[in-house]
């Protein structure tokens, strides 16, 4: 600001005036005012996110409240968590929650639980179509548009402001106001205003609002936006604002039947990225019993009474076995359509959900059910794993039986069979253990911490193990666990399993076993090896009180101790009765069985001392028809108290094998011979009773004031070597399982007298002839050692062959030969030859044993006949063909084919035997037949001696001068030939036999009664002919023996004795009748004194021979035979 000063002028020297002065004032400064940018655009998120296939029960926050009340609704707030944080506070009263309790705000949340009726949600399934309109709105121009599509639901109106803001004079940005209005109007029914909405703040920026109607009434719809606040026409004031877009929106109304599923919309201001959304859920519903109830806190079941078999109607649980059924039957997110109801053991389910609920110890001063499943499944598994996994939430292993699927669930269990060496293959009972290496000492269970909503890890330690095997750990997953306590039960099981279940035993059992036993099951065993006593077997006969066993000497029956005795009865269950007295192989139980077990049932007697032990069975397999394979890991019933209670482990005393046993019984010795590198020594051979349940004793001997010798044996017996004529002390300890000796022995005292025996006598002794000068002796083997290394068999013989020669009467036939020779072969000579044994000391057998050997007559070969037919007289007097008798050449020759009547020049004929030309052929054919009486193999030789020549070439018919003829026997004829022929019969010749076709006859053998003969003469040039000299045959039977194979029992009497082909004897027309009868040659064995013997009736077909001894009677005798004669009938 300025301002004017004026003023005087002043005297002095001069003239004054005025003087006018300006002066500038300058005003306090002001800062303009900038109000905040308030308004901004606001984008919200939208989520429809799918919870269960299936009805669910609800929110568990909510479930005081009715569902589907507002109550409800903010209730179940509380179990949704954005990011891990809940939307509504634990602790907010759902009934009125105050701001402050929201831990998000602008979140709207609509359920749907799975049924099939549920309604569809609004806003969040919607089909959007925009459209731009990009208009500035003024106030005396309304902006309309209008919708015509039916199908149309709402409309959402987007408005633009470019800037909101004021600009004064004194340099200040203020906010501002715009007020604007949405009508509508269906069908032409006049408008309605629907938005009336003030838009107060500032901003710099565009900022952009949606406004969504849904449409009430028909259409066509127009939609108008009107700017209410007048229009600025100040250049200071910026309120424009401007229709951008509306969108048509068609909602789907999809219900989603049968899924539960939850819509979301939420303020994306309050979030950098999309938040991660977690539902607390009680899940979905499954049936249950009718006569179960479901606890709301913890969703076990307790069962009031029996079950039906009958269902109630679905509900929430979380019991894993009614969860499984449901998966399993299902035919809608489950397995329904392979697997029937009908096809599960429903029962075996009951059973399961039952031990499953029973609460037991959290572990941390409360109590839970024992299984619990609280599991998302929300990825594709394998049927099989899902199953599998399921099923391990309550230690059940699935498996399918007699046309249904069952499961058996480890808990306490009672024995359901009994296994013992005799209903098992030879092979016994197999044990296998784990490696130590795969046993851990530390399991580190993960877990859901609903409270967390994150995993969680519950560190469970065997501090026994740890000490023994150091820390070795596993981390383990808790499927389907969302408490701490079950996740320490299961580490617990786990490390109890890896330490303490280690052995698995496998054996192969019979049908009848391996059709009744089932996995899961637990099974008694009786193992006497493992044992160390034999406690079951086989019952022999029953009745409901008395019970008879299979065997008594094997088997350690005993009263005492509470002794038990447990049977399989004939339905396949066991049963077990306290024992009241034992006699004998007879059990007498305190009470009744049920039913009298089946004769060749098992039984198994425990008590105190020594019980069965007890497996649970993991696989049964088929093998074949008959057999089953059975494999079993071991079980102990305490184990669950053990990992549920803590309390201690409980083991079975199955062994008596580290307990000391009774000194063996009847402890006796005797002595016997043996080799030892080449001599023959003396040795004890100490021998007792076996010991139920022993497998090794303790052996301590000596000779008398000797030192004691030691040794441990595994058998009842013990050899003590190399011993003396002189005394020996033995004892004997029975060893148990620990090798631990008896309290006292069993003792024996034994005087040895060496080798002073003699030697056995020769046992079957038998002889045989080989050759014509050298025959085989042959006996037993001896039994004396003494005798075999170191001894001989010394052979003696006499001339005698009527029984009586003795050793003293005999002399030695060979050289003594080896004791351990089994044959000698001996010069071929009648007699007695007899044989005794002579040990390495000198000592002979008591008693020589001997054979008679007694010759056939030796035969040569026979000739039944010689045949000559040019010896008969006159010659050749048999049957001719174009052949005749030549006396002038006295042989048989060819006939001409000229006539006498024909010639015209006698002078010219040469010969008068032989007219014209020779004839081609001619034949002749013997004039008799050798007939044998029966068919034979005989020997047959020819006679056959032939000349050729030109019956024209004479010396009377030669003119030339003799001192030119080269040849004084005529010229060689080349041109002809003759042969002989034969043919046999089987048949007798005499009658109508049947004839073998002609063969050639050379020389051989041939087989027949009868034979006929012929000769064939031929030429080929009628200039030249044959004579035949000599033509005949001669028949000859081989000299042939039959003898016996091996020794013949005479019995006491008349021996009869067959050959094997009858000989030939001669016939009427052949030597006469019996004119050859075969020799008979017997070798007697083992004679005695006086002993003979006769043959007689010998024939073709045999002999009978009769032994006699001293007294003449007829006794049995072992004899060899042969027989020497001719010919062998075909």
């Amino acid at each position: 600001m300025s301002e004017l000063i004026r003023g005087a002028g002043g005297g002095g020297g001069g003239g004054g005036g005025t003087t006018v002065v300006q002066q500038t004032v300058v005003a306090p400064t002001r800062t303009p005012v900038r109000d905040p940018d308030t308004l901004a655009s606001k984008q919200y998120a939208t989520f429809v996110d799918l919870l269960s296939e299936g009805e669910i029960e609800g929110f568990p926050s909510a479930a005081a409240y009715t569902r589907g009340t507002d109550n409800y609704n903010r209730a179940l707030l509380k179990d949704v968590f954005l990011n891990g944080t809940q939307i509504l506070r634990q602790g907010a009263d759902a009934t009125n929650p105050q701001s402050i309790d929201y831990n998000f705000q602008n979140v709207t949340l609509q359920a749907r639980y799975g049924t099939q009726a549920q309604t569809y949600i609004s806003g969040f399934s919607d089909i959007e179509r925009e459209t731009s309109v990009q208009v500035k709105v003024e106030q005396a121009t309304p902006i309309t548009r209008t919708i015509s599509d039916t199908t149309v639901d709402a409309v959402r109106v987007t408005v633009t402001v470019p800037r909101l803001e004021q600009y004064t004079d004194e340099g200040d940005v203020r906010g501002t106001s715009l007020n604007l209005q949405i009508r509508v109007q269906y069908n032409g029914g006049g408008y309605t205003t629907v938005i009336d909405d003030t838009i107060s703040g500032r901003t710099a920026d565009q900022y952009q609002k949606d406004y969504k109607i849904s449409f009430t009434g028909s259409f066509p719809v127009d939609v108008r936006v009107v700017r209410i606040t007048a229009d600025s026409v100040d250049t200071n004031l910026l309120n424009d604002f401007y229709w951008s877009s509306y969108t048509e929106i068609t909602e789907q109304k999809l219900r989603y039947p049968n899924s539960a599923l939850v819509a979301m919309r939420l303020d994306a201001e309050q979030f950098s990225n999309i938040p991660s959304r977690t539902y607390r859920l009680r899940g979905m519903k499954v049936q249950i019993p009718s006569n179960g109830t479901v606890n709301q806190t913890t969703g076990a079941i307790s069962y009031a009474g029996a079950w039906n078999g009958t269902f109630g109607a679905a509900v929430w649980t979380s019991d894993p076995a009614w969860i499984l059924y449901a998966l399993l039957t299902n035919t809608r997110w489950g397995l329904g359509d392979h697997i029937t109801a009908s096809q599960l053991d429903k029962f075996a389910f009951y059973s399961a959900s039952q031990y499953a609920s029973t609460s037991v110890d959290d572990g941390f001063g409360g109590t839970e059910p024992r299984f619990s499943c609280n599991a998302l499944i929300q990825n594709q598994e394998e049927a099989y794993k899902l199953i599998n996994d399921l099923c391990s939430v309550m230690r059940v292993m699935p498996y399918w039986s007699t046309g249904a699927l069952t499961i058996s669930q480890d808990k306490p269990t009672d024995a359901n069979y009994l296994f013992t060496l005799a209903n098992i293959s030879a092979e016994g009972f197999i044990y296998t253990g784990s490696d130590l290496k795969t046993r851990h000492t530390v399991a580190i269970v993960s877990y859901l911490d609903l409270e967390t909503q994150d995993i969680a890890y519950e560190v469970v330690e065997d501090q026994e193990a740890i000490a023994k095997y150091g820390v070795i750990t596993t981390n383990i997953k808790a499927f389907a666990c969302t408490s701490r306590g079950q996740a320490a039960r299961l580490g617990e099981w786990l490390l109890y399993t890896e330490q303490y279940e280690t052995e698995v035993v496998s054996f192969k059992t019979s049908v009848d076993a391996g059709v009744l036993v089932r996995p899961g099951q637990v099974i008694e065993i009786a193992d006497p090896v493992k044992a160390g006593v034999r406690r079951g077997g086989r019952i022999a006969s029953a009745t409901t009180t008395v019970i008879t066993v299979d065997d008594t000497a094997e088997t350690d029956l005993v009263t005492t101790g509470s002794a038990t005795l447990s049977v399989i009865l004939p339905d396949g269950t066991v049963e077990t009765k306290a024992i009241s007295s034992i006699a004998g192989a007879n059990i007498t139980v305190s009470s009744a069985f049920s039913t009298a077990p089946n004769a060749n049932s098992i039984w198994v007697l425990n008590n105190s001392n020594v019980e069965t032990s007890t497996w649970r069975v993991v696989t049964i397999s088929e093998i074949d028809r008959v057999q089953y394979e059975v494999t079993a890991i071991a079980y102990n019933a305490s184990k669950y108290n053990y990992v549920e209670r803590g309390f201690k482990l409980q083991t079975r005393d199955i062994t008596q094998l580290n307990e000391p046993r009774p000194a063996p019984t009847n402890l006796s010795a005797s002595e016997t011979i043996y080799e030892s590198n080449g001599q023959v020594r003396v040795k004890l051979i100490v021998s007792w009773t076996a010991v139920v349940g022993v497998s090794e004793y303790q052996v301590q001997w000596r000779a008398v004031n000797g030192n004691w010798t030691t040794v441990n044996v595994p058998r009842t017996d013990y050899e003590i070597l190399d011993t003396t004529a002189q005394t020996y002390e033995i004892r004997v300890y029975s060893l148990n399982g620990a090798r631990t000796p008896s309290t006292s022995p069993a003792s024996l005292s034994f005087a040895a007298v060496g080798k002073t025996a003699v030697p056995g006598n020769v046992q079957n002794l038998t002889f045989e002839a080989i050759s014509a000068n050298s025959g085989r002796l042959r006996w037993n083997p001896t039994v004396d050692l003494d005798v075999k290394i170191g001894g001989s068999v010394h052979i003696r013989h006499s001339n005698k062959t009527d029984g009586s020669a003795t050793w003293a009467n005999s002399v030695d036939l060979v050289e003594a030969k080896s004791g351990s020779a089994t044959e000698a072969i001996i010069p071929l000579v009648e007699g007695e030859v007899l044989v005794k044994f002579e040990d390495d000391g000198g000592r002979q057998s008591a008693t020589e044993t001997s054979v008679i050997v007694n010759f056939p007559d030796t035969l040569g070969n026979l000739l039944v006949q010689s045949r000559r037919e040019d010896a008969d007289t006159p010659p050749f007097q048999g049957s001719k063909t174009t052949v005749f008798y030549s006396e002038e050449y006295d042989a048989l020759t060819l006939e001409g084919t000229g006539n006498i009547d024909t010639i015209t020049d006698f002078d010219a004929i040469t010969s008068f035997d032989i007219l014209g030309d020779v004839s081609s052929s001619g034949t002749y054919q013997f004039n008799s037949t050798l007939d044998l009486g029966s068919a034979y193999s005989l020997d047959l030789k020819r006679f056959f001696v032939t000349r050729a020549y030109f019956p024209s070439d004479l010396i009377d018919s030669r003119l030339g001068d003799v001192d030119d003829w080269s040849d004084w026997d005529g010229t060689a004829a080349a041109g002809v030939n003759a042969k002989l022929y034969l043919r046999s019969t089987s048949d007798n010749p005499s009658g109508s036999p049947t004839w073998s076709s002609w063969q050639e006859f050379v020389n051989g053998t041939f087989k027949g009664r009868g034979f006929q003969f012929r000769a064939e003469l031929t030429s080929s040039d009628i200039a030249q002919n044959i004579l035949i000299d000599e033509l005949g045959y001669e028949a000859t039977f081989q000299r042939r023996q039959e003898q016996s194979v091996g020794s013949i029992a005479s019995g006491a009497g008349a021996k009869t004795v067959t050959f094997d082909k009858p000989f030939f004897t001669g016939t009427a027309a052949l030597g006469g009748v019996n004119s050859s009868l075969p020799s008979v040659g017997i070798t007697a064995q083992n004679l005695a004194t006086g002993d003979y013997f006769v043959v007689t009736g010998v024939s073709s077909t045999g002999f009978t021979v009769t032994f006699r001894n001293s007294a003449g009677t007829a006794v049995d005798r072992n004899f060899a035979w042969s027989a020497v004669g001719y010919g062998k009938a075909a």
